[in-house]
């Protein structure tokens, strides 16, 4: 190879090899200036490929090329981390906002179903009969008592409600506690409480029924609520 110029030469060699990052100095172990402002100088001091003997000049450029290759690599490793890191970002946000979705809409139905059932309850209320839409009778049988009581009680409450006069009167609205004074189909006590279901407690079941339902629905929520009291005091 003739050399024209080795100056001009060492200039252009100096510019190629601080563009790719190397061939400059890797035989002698030196590294490139950080300035390249001056590549005159920069050359003069550098070892030039051609400088480099035959032999040894392939695996100087073996090595620069292995550099670039791993600065590469390095650089799309980086870019592929980052890229990782926002998709799992964007996934966490978006499944965080579909468990969100998902828990409103089950509230949410959950809410319909509990005023749906209020609303049954409430109808369920409303078409029980009062005790005043029953006309009054010199006495009554058993059958005619419970059947008053099935108009009367919430049809989800009548078992509850039977099960506690079953135990407390069987049934019987005249009957009395010869010691405690209870009296009724709910065994009142004092007895005299009835009357604020109506002035003929003590004769007509209809009014001991619905004093006896508001008394279990205030003070045990319902029929039910003081069957469950009653099992496990044997008392209400």
């Amino acid at each position: 190879m003739s050399r024209i110029s080795v100056r001009g030469f060492a200039v252009a060699s100096a510019t190629a090899v601080t563009t790719v990052g190397a061939v400059v100095g890797v035989a002698s172990g030196n590294s490139l200036p950080a300035n390249g402002d001056n590549l005159e100088t920069t050359a003069a001091d550098a070892t030039l490929l051609a400088d480099i003997p035959v032999g040894e000049q392939a695996q100087v450029q073996v090595a620069s090329l292995t550099q670039q290759a791993d600065a590469q690599a390095a650089a799309a490793d980086a870019v592929a981390r980052k890229s990782a890191e926002e998709a799992a970002r964007l996934q966490a946000a978006k499944d965080a906002e579909a468990k969100k979705e998902a828990a409103e809409e089950t509230a949410k139905r959950e809410a319909e179903a509990r005023a749906a059932k209020e609303a049954e309850e409430r109808a369920s209320r409303s078409a029980v009969r009062d005790a005043s839409s029953f006309s009054t009778q010199s006495s009554y049988s058993i059958s005619e008592v419970q059947a008053i009581a099935r108009q009367m009680v919430p049809g989800d409450q009548f078992q509850c409600f039977s099960n506690i006069v079953d135990h407390e009167s069987s049934w019987n609205y005249r009957a009395q506690n010869p010691s405690s004074g209870a009296y009724g189909l709910v065994q009142a006590l004092p007895a005299s409480k009835m009357a604020s279901a109506g002035a003929d407690w003590r004769t007509n079941p209809a009014t001991q029924i619905k004093w006896g339902l508001n008394y279990m629905n205030d003070r045990y929520g319902s029929p039910c609520g003081a069957w469950s009291f009653w099992q496990a005091n044997r008392w209400y």
